[in-house]
């Protein structure tokens, strides 16, 4: 059944949350005060769109928010947001998600008062980001990091080259080495194509796989994959907008940051809030400032600034210049595609990870968490098994799963289970499913 969704700002985030919950036949409107970018989405996504201020009631009626099962305030205005869904909520929307950048705002403590108000959660995306910037650098030996139940379970992903002891070998043949106990590969990219393995694959040099371990196994991948890990000491930080700021804010308890940025007021206001940063004012595009920074003494390098050209180019540079670990923010879904192939070690964007978790709101199935993959069509989602039906009478393999997903590790209290096609799921048990887009139907049918 389709779902009724409002979302208002059609910016950036807007309009990137209208094109991903288009693919799944919602009914959206979308609300803005500038036609042109109104008639812009409307030319390119199946959506109704309003021209107005989403904050006034009027505008709210006039989108039938009664009706709406989720409503998104994305504006660039936190009040506006916040105005827009306490709004929405008193009209009859059943869920409503207001956007901020307020950092306070984020504390749990604080978290009642958005609740008392009507409120069901507020996102910031820069937050979002640098929870995941800070993963990826406590895992620094992978391109991406997914946990679930506080780690109990981890997901990681690397692109093998020629020297992997995995190269060349059928999946069937790998698997035999006693390591494959606690981990399993799931999924691997090959020329921006999603591959979920079967026996009969084989591994190729340049392939990005995907692993799922327990939490002592972590270890295990990097032993399999030979790959000896740096300690990550020092790190350098390009830009200076929220997403530098919060990231540097994090880093900074466990980590010696150098934040450059090219803006000398912004500067003043970085160096006052953060307190073990080094910030310098100074032009990041400038491969020899960085040097004279220290950029080659550093382990990490993140790439933060507004524009994607640039964090990419400043991140190959640092990677040519013996940095360990780079992360570049970027806004354009072509470059995450080829994430894998352009040398930089990870590619993050505020509006995947932004969508990623709204979309936990949207799915149908007893959903208890989404994880989505950069520049991978698949995506990870935590059903819990709630009924004693055919999910629980047969295995795995005889429940004619569609090929193109995956159940990759399933919790049951304290235990974690990487299953075979033999394995029973059970009462409470937490199936963490790989699914391509083509699997979902089938898959919210079976958990449901």
């Amino acid at each position: 059944m389709a779902m009724n969704i409002v979302i208002a700002g059609a910016g950036d985030m807007g309009f990137h949350l209208a094109e991903q919950l288009s693919f799944e036949h919602n009914d959206i409107t979308l609300i803005d005060l500038d036609a042109d970018v109104l008639e812009s989405a409307s030319s390119q996504l199946d959506v109704l769109t309003l021209l107005g201020d989403s904050a006034s009631i009027e505008v709210l009626r006039r989108a039938n928010v009664h009706h709406a099962h989720l409503v998104l305030a994305v504006t660039t205005s936190e009040k506006t947001n916040l105005v827009t869904a306490v709004m929405a909520k008193q009209l009859g929307a059943k869920k409503v998600i207001a956007r901020v950048r307020s950092h306070d705002y984020l504390f749990s403590e604080n978290q009642g008062y958005f609740l008392n108000l009507g409120i069901d959660s507020i996102i910031s995306p820069s937050m979002l980001c640098s929870n995941e910037i800070t993963r990826m650098m406590k895992n620094s030996t992978f391109s991406d990091v997914m946990e679930f139940e506080g780690g109990k379970l981890n997901v990681v992903g690397i692109t093998l080259d020629r020297y992997s002891p995995l190269v060349n070998k059928r999946l069937a043949d790998a698997s035999t080495d006693p390591i494959f106990e606690d981990i399993r590969i799931i999924a691997l990219v090959r020329d921006q194509i999603t591959i979920i393995p079967k026996g009969d694959t084989y591994i190729r040099n340049g392939d990005h796989v995907y692993f799922i371990s327990n939490k002592s196994a972590v270890e295990s991948v990097k032993e399999l994959i030979r790959h000896k890990e740096v300690q990550i000491n020092q790190v350098m930080i390009i830009g200076g907008d929220d997403l530098a700021y919060s990231t540097a804010k994090k880093l900074e308890e466990s980590y010696r940051v150098t934040l450059i940025h090219n803006q000398k007021e912004r500067c003043k206001w970085l160096s006052q809030r953060l307190d073990h940063s080094l910030v310098i004012h100074g032009d990041y595009k400038n491969i020899s400032l960085l040097i004279d920074e220290g950029l080659e003494t550093m382990d990490g390098f993140l790439a933060l600034t507004e524009s994607s050209e640039t964090n990419i180019i400043t991140s190959l540079s640092a990677k040519n210049h013996g940095v360990y670990k780079t992360i570049a923010h970027v806004d354009t879904r072509e470059y995450i595609h080829i994430s894998h192939s352009i040398g930089v070690d990870s590619l993050i964007n505020k509006k995947l990870v932004a969508a990623n978790y709204v979309s936990r709101y949207l799915r149908k199935g007893n959903v208890e968490a989404i994880a989505g993959i950069h520049g991978v069509d698949a995506e990870f989602v935590q059903y819990v098994v709630t009924k004693n039906n055919r999910l629980t009478k047969k295995s795995l393999k005889k429940l004619h799963f569609p090929e193109t997903a995956i159940v990759a590790g399933v919790i049951r209290g304290e235990e974690v289970f990487i299953p075979d096609g033999n394995f029973h799921l059970q009462l409470n048990d937490k199936a963490i499913v790989l699914a391509l887009p083509s699997a979902k139907p089938v898959l919210e049918r079976l958990f449901n």
